[in-house]
């Protein structure tokens, strides 16, 4: 078996790069001597940590991306880059697909239709974006007409928690696809509940993006009210952060953050962050379900944009916060 992992650099150009390039420490899984070769189309931030740990595991694995970083970053652990999708797509039996972008999205999954319709090969996609669930769909049901059955399996987790295997994978579609899958998703982490049919992944992704946005605000408020009592914010963690009625892992990750005022490199960008604010807040309307906190949370990451905050983690939210309460920054007001 063989398999393609598809995964977008977070920086892509306005026009079809895809199609273009088409037509030019817990105990880990261990690959078998059979073990598939993989490929990767899209090296981003996920992309590239999922090609990392399979190489560590010891899986073959080839990629493409549009960026020439992103392949040398393949080549240097060990990868072997490729000229286009259709290069990775023909060497495959399993595609996994993680991009930043509706846009992306179309385009790779144009490329990978017109692979299989030229070459008759029907790999499995598995499609890991957090993207708006009407993309997702028109993605499974354009591969369908060539022959490819697709799996909607968005992932939750930041890149540095899949290296403690932290990551938990949202899996929908076929059960017998999802059985075909699940060697290839245990690669990154034991936690692959399957959720049901195809869509149902993203359904779950948002309801748990939907909290870790409130959570990332909640925190920060905590930290900031903190400061204007005089209290020593990493006291306030190192009670909170083991206790299991208060404790959290994002809690964990981003109020550590918040108590050391430092915010990158980030686990997430903010401006990353505001795409699936959008896509959660889209499907809420949609649906007419009231979204109250959600929505107050949605004007501190908006105001974080607007202080220059892009490209910093979502955790500096509390410095959002901070300002509002009249307490000292530590980063000038346009930092990008």
């Amino acid at each position: 078996m063989q398999v393609l992992i598809i995964c977008s650099s977070p920086n892509q150009s306005p026009h079809n790069p895809w199609s273009t390039a088409l037509t030019s420490p817990k105990k880990r899984p261990t690959p078998a001597h059979n073990s598939p070769r993989i490929g990767i189309v899209g090296l981003g931030i996920m992309g590239g940590i999922m090609a990392e740990e399979l190489l560590r595991q010891g899986f073959k694995v080839c990629g493409f991306d549009i960026a020439p970083a992103a392949k040398a970053r393949l080549k240097s652990h060990g990868g072997r880059a490729l000229a286009s999708v259709q290069a990775v797509s023909d060497q495959s039996d399993i595609v996994i697909v993680s991009l930043a972008t509706s846009n992306a999205l179309r385009q790779v999954t144009q490329a990978l239709a017109d692979a299989a319709a030229k070459s008759k090969h029907t790999p499995l996609v598995i499609e890991t974006s957090t993207l708006p669930l009407a993309d997702k769909m028109h993605c499974a049901k354009a591969l369908k007409a060539v022959g490819v059955t697709a799996l909607d399996c968005p992932i939750s987790g930041t890149a540095v928690r899949m290296k403690d295997r932290a990551w938990t994978i949202y899996a929908s579609g076929p059960k017998a696809a999802f059985q075909k899958a699940l060697p290839i998703l245990n690669a990154f982490t034991d936690s692959v509940p399957h959720v049901g049919a195809y869509g149902n992944g993203t359904k779950m992704k948002y309801a748990a993006n939907h909290l870790v946005a409130i959570y990332n605000v909640a925190y920060a408020e905590s930290v900031t009210l903190a400061r204007k009592m005089g209290l020593d914010p990493q006291q306030m963690l190192d009670l909170f952060g083991p206790s299991p009625v208060l404790g959290t892992g994002v809690m964990r990750l981003r109020m550590d953050m918040m108590v050391k005022q430092q915010y990158t490199p980030p686990t997430m960008k903010v401006e990353v962050w505001q795409k699936d604010m959008q896509v959660i807040g889209d499907m809420a309307k949609s649906l007419h379900c009231p979204t109250p906190v959600f929505n107050a949370c949605a004007s501190v990451y908006t105001a974080a944009m607007a202080q220059g905050l892009a490209l910093h983690d979502t955790a500096s939210t509390a410095e959002v916060l901070g300002r509002m309460a009249g307490l000292e920054s530590v980063l000038p007001s346009s930092s990008q």
